[in-house]
C-alpha cells in the first residue's frame, strides 16, 4: 500500500471536520481566551487568561475575528505578551474556525522550542485544546513536536530557512514569529514571507499575522510592514489634560545614583514619574497605568485594505517595572550592542546603527551642571573655558548659533544653544544677534568672557544681505562664511574678500571665510568619542537647551562610502534626522577658533590674575584687531593682534 502523502492526511481532516466539528461560537478571539484559555501551571500567572490584565492586546485579538481584516501586524517590546496574542489566536483557530496554520520561525530550532515550551502547555492546559489535539506519539506522524493535526486542519512549524517547508502546503492561517530574525531567503528561491502568504491565494478568508521585535532602522522588516498598516499606538490618557500619546522613554524622568564598587559603576534609581508632552502633568507609573488608554492610528484609511497595525513598548507592561527598564538602560550605556537591545526590546523602538559614532543617550547622560551662584543665577562659564567663540546657521526664516567655550588641548564646553526667529533681512533679527555677540559671559567669580570670533553661514536665499551685515559688524568679530564639502579641503584658510551686490551693483566688500566642514564634521565625530574629560573631550551642560533634540541634531550625519563616486567618502543625513542645524553650528563656531590665533597659556594666566582681585576687570577676549587701512588707503588688509 502506498504510504499516505502529507495531502492525503489533511484531506482526510478536512472531511472529518465536516463530519465531526460542531458549529462555531460568534465570539472573538479575546472573548474565547477569556471563556477558554487556561495558562500552564509553569507560568507564574496560571490559571483562566484575563484579558483585563493587558487591555491593549484585546484589539489586536478581536481584529484576528474581523471579516474585513485579511493581516495583522505587531511591532513589541519584550514582555508585554506577544506571544500569547498568538497562542489565542491558533487557540481560536482550533476550537472554532478550523484551517491549515503555518506557524514560521527563524530556524528551526526556534520552532521546536516554541513547541515545547509554549504551544504544547497551552493544549495541555486547556480542555477544549485538549480534546481536539492529540498527543505527540512517535509512530503518529500527525502529531509530532512540529506538527499537530485537529479535526478541520493541521498546524506546521518551520523555520524561514527551508523553501520547501513554506511552499508545500495549502493554509488559510500564516503567522509569522520575529520576522526581524528570518533569513533573508528561503534557500534560493526568495523572500520566505511571500513565499509562505502564496499559499494563501485560493483562500477568501486567509489571515495573515506578522510579529516581530523592532531592530534596526531602515532594515527592520517589521517596521515597513507597520507602515503599510493602520500605525496604530497605545495611548495613555492624560489625568490633568485629558489628551492621550503613547509612553515613550523620552516623556519619563527619574533621578539615578551612581556609585563605583571595585572598579564597576552601580546604579540606583528614584523619584520616577511620567511628564505629559501636552501639559507637562507629572505622574507616577502607578498613575499611568491605571489610566484609561486606547489604539490610536495615524494611518486608519489602511483599515479599508484589510490591514491593521499596532506598536507596542514595555512601559505599558504589567510584567516590566519603568525602575527595571531604566535600570538596564543605564547599565547598557557605553556598549552599544547591549544599548540596541534596551531600545528594541524595552522601549520598542527602532535602532539606529551608527557605525562608530556616539549615540544620543550616552551624551544626554554625560551632561553637567555647570553651578549657580548663592543667589540663585546660573553661572554662564565652568571653570577651564578661556575662550569663546559662535557658529550661527542661516535659514530663511531663522537664526541658531551655538556658543562653544574652548580650554587646552581642544576641550570644549557647549554654553549656549538657541534660535532667534525673523527673516535674515530684518533689522529685528539681527538686533536679537547683536545682543549675543554683544554680552558678557561670566564665571561664578564674576569675571566675564565676551566673543572673541563668530562665523556665520552666508548660503540660502540671503547672501548678500548677511555679507552686508557681517561687514557692518566687522568690531564685533562676526564674519561670514561658505561651506566647502571634499575630504581635501582645509579646515579653515585665509579669508577672502567678496563683493557685496545689491541689485546688481556692487555696494562693497566683506571677508569671507572658506571651511571645509567635512574635516570638521571629522573632528566633531572624533571629539564626541572621548569619555574622560581633559584633551578633546566634549562637555554639555545639564539645560533644556541641550536636550534630546539638540543631540539629534548633533548626531545627525554619518560617513558612508561610495566607490562610485570619484571622491567615495562622503557624509550623508541619517534618516529621520532632517534638522542637522545642532551639527553645523557647532562646526562653525569650532572652525572660529581655528582661525583664532589664541595665546590659551597667556590668556589661563590673566583669567587667574583677574579673579584673585574682587572687583578687578573682566579680561578683554582675545583679540583680533579690526581690518586696517594698507599704506596706500585702497581696501583693507585683515591683521590680527595676540595677547
Amino acid at each position: 500500500m502506498a504510504k499516505e502523502t502529507e495531502i492525503d492526511r489533511l484531506n482526510t481532516a478536512i472531511v472529518k471536520s465536516v463530519l465531526l466539528a460542531k458549529p462555531p461560537e460568534r465570539i472573538t478571539v479575546s472573548e474565547w481566551a477569556d471563556k477558554y484559555r487556561r495558562l500552564p501551571r509553569s507560568n507564574a500567572e496560571s490559571g483562566a487568561w484575563r484579558t483585563s490584565r493587558t487591555p491593549y492586546l484585546k484589539e489586536p485579538m478581536d481584529a484576528f475575528t474581523d471579516p474585513k481584516v485579511r493581516r495583522i501586524v505587531m511591532v513589541a517590546a519584550s514582555q508585554v505578551g506577544k506571544s500569547e496574542f498568538e497562542l489565542n489566536c491558533i487557540g481560536y483557530v482550533i476550537h472554532q474556525d478550523p484551517g491549515n496554520i503555518l506557524y514560521i520561525h527563524p530556524d528551526i530550532d526556534d520552532a521546536r522550542k516554541f513547541s515545547n515550551l509554549r504551544v504544547g502547555p497551552m493544549i495541555q492546559d486547556s480542555p477544549v485544546l485538549r480534546t481536539r489535539v492529540s498527543k505527540a506519539k512517535s509512530r503518529d506522524s500527525r502529531n509530532t513536536i512540529l506538527s499537530k493535526s485537529f479535526p478541520g486542519g493541521m498546524l506546521l512549524m518551520c523555520g524561514s530557512i527551508v523553501a520547501s517547508d513554506l511552499a508545500s502546503t495549502p493554509c488559510r492561517y500564516v503567522f509569522g514569529d520575529e520576522l526581524d530574525r528570518w533569513a533573508a531567503s528561503a534557500g534560493n528561491e526568495g523572500d520566505p514571507w511571500k513565499l509562505a502568504t502564496a499559499r494563501q491565494i485560493t483562500f477568501h478568508n486567509s489571515k495573515a499575522v506578522e510579529v516581530s521585535t523592532p531592530t534596526v532602522q531602515n532594515v527592520s522588516k517589521i517596521a515597513k510592514a507597520y507602515f503599510e498598516g493602520t500605525m496604530e499606538r497605545w495611548c495613555v490618557k492624560c489625568p490633568e489634560c485629558g489628551e492621550h500619546h503613547d509612553i515613550r522613554f523620552s516623556d519619563i524622568r527619574y533621578t539615578s545614583h551612581e556609585t563605583v564598587v571595585r572598579g564597576e559603576k552601580q546604579y540606583e534609581v528614584s523619584d520616577i514619574y511620567y511628564v505629559c508632552p501636552s501639559c507637562g502633568c507629572v505622574s507616577s507609573e502607578a498613575t499611568i497605568k491605571r489610566q484609561p488608554a486606547k489604539w490610536v492610528a495615524d494611518n486608519p484609511d489602511a483599515y479599508q485594505r484589510g490591514v491593521r497595525s499596532f506598536w507596542l513598548n514595555s512601559f505599558v507592561s504589567p510584567w516590566a517595572s519603568w525602575e527595571s527598564t531604566i535600570l538596564e538602560f543605564l547599565y547598557a550605556l557605553g556598549d552599544k550592542k547591549a544599548l540596541q537591545v534596551v531600545y528594541n526590546t524595552r522601549f520598542g523602538e527602532l535602532w539606529e546603527d551608527r557605525g562608530d559614532l556616539e549615540d544620543e543617550d550616552s551624551l544626554m547622560e554625560r551632561r553637567e551642571e555647570y553651578g549657580q551662584r548663592e543667589d540663585g543665577s546660573d553661572v554662564d562659564l565652568p571653570e577651564g573655558v578661556l575662550v569663546l567663540t559662535c557658529g550661527v546657521d542661516t535659514q530663511d526664516d531663522r537664526l541658531e548659533y551655538e556658543i562653544l567655550g574652548h580650554g587646552h588641548f581642544g576641550e570644549t564646553w557647549g554654553i549656549r544653544k538657541d534660535i532667534i526667529m525673523g527673516r535674515p533681512d530684518d533689522d529685528e533679527t539681527w538686533a536679537a544677534l547683536d545682543d549675543v555677540l554683544d554680552r558678557v559671559y561670566r564665571f561664578e567669580s564674576g569675571i566675564g568672557l565676551k566673543l572673541s570670533m563668530s562665523f556665520m553661514d552666508e548660503g540660502g536665499h540671503f547672501t548678500m544681505e548677511v555679507r552686508q551685515r557681517c561687514a557692518a559688524r566687522i568690531s564685533k568679530k562676526l564674519f561670514c562664511i561658505k561651506g566647502m564639502a571634499g575630504q581635501d579641503t582645509p579646515y579653515t584658510a585665509p579669508p577672502k574678500k567678496q563683493k557685496i551686490m545689491i541689485h546688481n551693483k556692487a555696494v562693497g566688500t566683506a571677508w569671507q571665510y572658506q571651511i571645509g566642514v567635512d574635516s570638521g564634521k571629522e573632528i566633531i565625530m572624533d571629539n564626541l568619542k572621548v569619555q574622560k574629560p581633559g584633551p578633546k573631550y566634549c562637555h554639555f551642560p545639564k539645560r533644556d537647551d541641550y536636550g534630546s533634540s539638540y543631540f539629534k541634531g548633533l548626531l545627525s550625519e554619518t560617513k558612508v562610502y561610495d566607490p562610485n563616486k570619484r571622491k567615495p567618502w562622503t557624509w550623508k543625513k541619517i534618516p529621520g534626522h532632517e534638522r542637522n542645524e545642532a551639527l553645523d553650528c557647532r562646526n562653525y563656531a569650532l572652525a572660529a577658533f581655528k582661525a583664532l590665533p589664541a595665546n590659551l597659556d597667556e590668556i589661563d594666566r590673566r583669567l587667574k590674575a583677574a579673579k584673585k582681585q574682587p572687583g578687578a576687570a573682566s579680561p578683554a577676549p582675545a583679540r583680533q584687531a579690526a581690518p586696517r587701512k594698507n599704506k596706500k588707503g585702497s581696501g583693507t588688509k585683515l591683521q590680527y593682534d595676540d595677547w
